[in-house]
């Protein structure tokens, strides 16, 4: 009896692996796919992922057949509207969406001109935005 595990048995547990890898990633990236979709309704949404649960091979392969090619447009959508709420929070966390000192004081000018705070208020408003 030779129990010993060869390199060549090593190679191929290794591809098998990585393939079984690969075929959890294929079917995760599916049911997200699924999921971001804003086209498809609930009951489409649930019948795709329950004929790629219960039949996972042939659902890959209707599904991937089917709306294949427009994953990667969703994908990009995605990652571009991660982009942009990432892009505001940076701005908005530095400061970046905050008037500055000069807009503030031609806003209270304008108010002072246009009548609708006094002289008063506009030069307590004026030294507020200044300290």
């Amino acid at each position: 009896m030779d129990d010993d595990f060869g390199l060549w048995e090593v190679v191929v547990s290794v591809f098998w692996f990585m393939l079984l890898v690969a075929w959890i990633w294929l079917l995760i990236s599916i049911i997200s796919d699924i999921f971001r979709d804003r086209e498809l309704g609930g009951g489409a949404k649930a019948l795709w992922s329950i004929f790629i649960i219960l039949l996972p091979w042939l659902g890959v392969l209707v599904y991937l057949i089917a709306r294949g090619s427009s994953m990667h447009e969703r994908q990009q959508q995605a990652a571009a509207a991660q982009e942009a709420s990432f892009r505001s929070y940076v701005q908005d966390a530095a400061g970046g969406s905050r008037k500055s000192v000069a807009d503030e004081l031609r806003e209270l000018a304008e108010l002072r001109d246009s009548g609708a705070i006094s002289a008063e208020d506009y030069a307590q408003a004026k030294a507020k935005v200044l300290s």
